[in-house]
C-alpha cells in the first residue's frame, strides 16, 4: 500500500537479512533495494517471479524474464553473523557525535557492506 510519506526503515542496501515468515522462511540474502513509500524491501533470490513479455512490432520475439519482487519489511530481519541468528537494529551515539547502527542481540556495531 503506497502512502504519501515514507516509512522509517532501518535496513539499508547491502545488509544481509534472513526471511522470518512465508514461502521463503529461513533463507538469507542481500537487500538490493529499499522501498520506503511501500514499506517493502527487495531481497536477492527471494520472491522471484516469471514475467511473460508478448511479441510486439519493435520486439519481434516474446520472452520470459525472471524478476525479483519486493516483500514486506516485517517479514525480514538483519542476520547477525556471530550468533548466526536474526536480530533487531538499534542505534547509539559515539563519543564524536556520530550515529551508529548496532545489533540489539549482541550490542556490536553493524558494518556496512
Amino acid at each position: 500500500m503506497k502512502t504519501n510519506k515514507p516509512y522509517k526503515i532501518k535496513l539499508k542496501i547491502g545488509d544481509k537479512v534472513v526471511i522470518l515468515s512465508g514461502k521463503y522462511k529461513g533463507k538469507t540474502g542481500k537487500i538490493l533495494r529499499v522501498h520506503p513509500f511501500e514499506n517493502k524491501v527487495t531481497v536477492e533470490g527471494v520472491n522471484v517471479v516469471k514475467k511473460h513479455i508478448k511479441p510486439t512490432r519493435t520486439n519481434r520475439v516474446g520472452s520470459i524474464k525472471e524478476i525479483v519482487k519486493p516483500i514486506w519489511v516485517s517479514k525480514v530481519a538483519i542476520y547477525e553473523p556471530e550468533k548466526k541468528k536474526a536480530s533487531r537494529i538499534s542505534s547509539k551515539l559515539n563519543k564524536d557525535g556520530s550515529k551508529v547502527r548496532i545489533y540489539t542481540l549482541s550490542g556490536k556495531e553493524i558494518k556496512n557492506a
